[in-house]
């Protein structure tokens, strides 16, 4: 391999082992403008996407480890990104939804095959603060039961006693 080839196939080796997914996608048809727009969304889920070589791809998924990736046809870039899939898996959706390009062809999440349909539940799952957030709200809502009901009797016995009070100055007066 020459050596400008060895260079690109270190890049994209580095960039497969800094995140913990891929996603390729058919880019064939999207011109400059959308492109840069698509590169913007991506980057605010933090998530970048480049266009690849498919020969030179292949031969550095293979040193990093990913299972076959098949073959690869086509005009393709590949996304990658050190936040969750689903953030950059939601942006591509939407974005092919508005453009009707790029089409997702599959991905990979730590080293497993995920087909395009895969790839595209993966972009309907809320984001993983808000995963986060509704597990939170799971696990606090059992202590939050308990001190409701352990507060509930303490309460009404503040009432009943406040009724009383109430009711002995309206018959002293």
């Amino acid at each position: 391999m020459r050596a400008e080839k060895q260079f690109i196939s270190k890049e994209y080796l580095e960039r497969l082992n800094a995140s913990p997914f891929f996603i390729v996608v058919d880019y064939t048809g999207l011109k400059v403008g959308p492109v840069t727009e698509l590169r913007k969304r991506l980057s605010s889920a933090g998530a970048e996407i480049h266009v690849v070589k498919n020969s030179i791809f292949k031969i550095a998924a293979k040193e990093a480890g990913v299972s076959e990736i098949g073959t690869l046809v086509g005009q393709l870039a590949v996304v990658t990104g050190q936040k969750d899939v689903s953030s950059a898996a939601k942006v591509i959706k939407t974005f092919s939804s508005e453009f009707d390009k790029p089409k997702i062809k599959f991905g990979f999440l730590n080293n497993e095959r995920l087909e395009a349909a895969v790839v595209n539940e993966l972009a309907d799952l809320p984001s993983l603060e808000v995963l986060r957030g509704k597990f939170l709200g799971v696990l606090q809502a059992p202590a939050t039961k308990l001190a409701v009901l352990l507060n509930t009797p303490a309460s009404q016995l503040a009432r009943v006693l406040q009724a009383r009070v109430e009711k002995e100055q309206g018959a002293g007066a």
